[in-house]
């Protein structure tokens, strides 16, 4: 393997570490009708937390796994963040550009002066950046296009430069550089600090970990977000994950019964809504039988809610017997009869619902 380009800044038994990714600074999250206007600034606040942690516990490394902007930054939103990282005492910033904030011609990125205490690794190839005072060196490329097909971690392996070796990568989808842990898990890396998947996942304990992104950002995105802690020693690695999203994206099934009116699911709603917490922002699904008279206004359901979205899914309580015996000579009838005997949890079910709804509408 040739050479990598390689920066060096002028030991100890000790090095901690504060791993996180996919921030998308810049991003207007989704969000329901009371935060729409406040989820970009909640984006920099938290990620500004982060930065008081490591100030606080005197953290070395910050490590920036891509997708620290969700599209390309502009020079004023670097200046800002540069200048949060030279607030950092103690604290220095190893970071990469991934899919969203990839490098390309017009890219901000490699041009801008950052502080003393940030080292961007945002060649195309790999490169590393080595701390003797830290017994470390992180390595890690950048993404110079939104997509990435080749394994281009496969080939990459630890050059025994420090005691301490870690990786910065982002990718593990067929788009976005595709990976096998198994291949990752024999670099020689002591540690893979892993971005681009946005719920946090641990591939192997204390060793290859997805943060997972510092805020939900899509409404799909449900579950808690965070970042990872953690510390090397000569005893090995230890590491946590921390929550600090300010708010969750959280799905909520909501089972309906025959004797359900609006008033009733409304206040279920509204129940469900203080239990889990009314800062978070919610998806409705309806699911159950309703009574055949009953049509739900969904929008009165849940107004003054925080709710991005409410989905009806409950179905007709529809008596087929009493509907084929009254009506077996007419169409509806022949159509009910066509479809006896299908399960409840098959596509004819479906179709039988669909078909009995249409019918019956055509008659009022």
């Amino acid at each position: 393997m040739r050479p990598f380009p390689y920066f060096i800044c002028e030991g100890r038994e000790k090095m901690r570490f504060i791993h996180t990714a996919d921030v998308h600074l810049g991003a207007q999250p989704d969000a329901g009708p009371l935060y729409s206007g406040q989820r970009g600034s909640e984006l920099w606040d938290t990620f500004e937390h982060v930065l008081h942690v490591c100030e606080k516990e005197k953290t070395d490394l910050l490590l920036i796994a891509g997708d620290l902007f969700h599209r390309q930054p502009l020079i004023r939103e670097l200046k800002e963040l540069d200048y949060l990282f030279a607030g950092l005492s103690h604290t220095k910033v190893v970071m990469i550009a991934g899919n969203h904030d990839y490098i390309r011609k017009d890219s901000n990125y490699p041009g801008f002066r950052w502080s003393g205490n940030v080292f961007p690794l945002f060649g195309k190839e790999p490169e590393y950046i080595d701390f003797p005072e830290l017994n470390t060196a992180v390595y890690g490329l950048s993404y110079h296009s939104r997509e990435i097909t080749r394994p281009l971690y496969d080939d990459l392996t630890a050059q025994g430069i420090e005691k301490i070796e870690i990786l910065l990568a982002h990718g593990g989808d067929e788009r976005h550089i595709p990976f096998d842990v198994r291949v990752l898990e024999k670099s020689g890396f002591d540690y893979i600090a892993l971005g681009h998947i946005h719920k946090p996942q641990t591939l192997r304990k204390n060793r290859i970990i997805y943060p997972g992104a510092l805020e939900p950002v899509d409404k799909n995105d449900t579950g808690g977000h965070g970042y990872v802690k953690g510390e090397i020693t000569e005893r090995g690695i230890r590491t946590q994950w921390v929550p600090c999203a300010s708010r969750e994206y959280i799905h909520l099934e909501i089972p309906v019964e025959l004797s359900d009116t609006i008033g009733s699911i409304r206040d279920y709603i509204r129940e469900q809504i203080s239990e889990y917490g009314k800062e978070n922002v919610y998806k409705i699904i309806l699911k159950g039988k309703r009574d055949t008279n009953v049509i739900f206004d969904t929008e009165r359901m849940v107004s003054g809610l925080n709710v991005m979205e409410i989905i009806d899914e409950t179905v007709p309580a529809y008596d087929f017997e009493r509907l084929y015996e009254e009506h077996k000579e007419t169409i509806l009838g022949r159509y009910i009869d066509c479809f006896r005997g299908c399960g409840e949890e098959s596509i004819e079910y479906q179709a039988l619902y669909e078909g009995v709804t249409a019918l019956l509408g055509s008659r009022q």
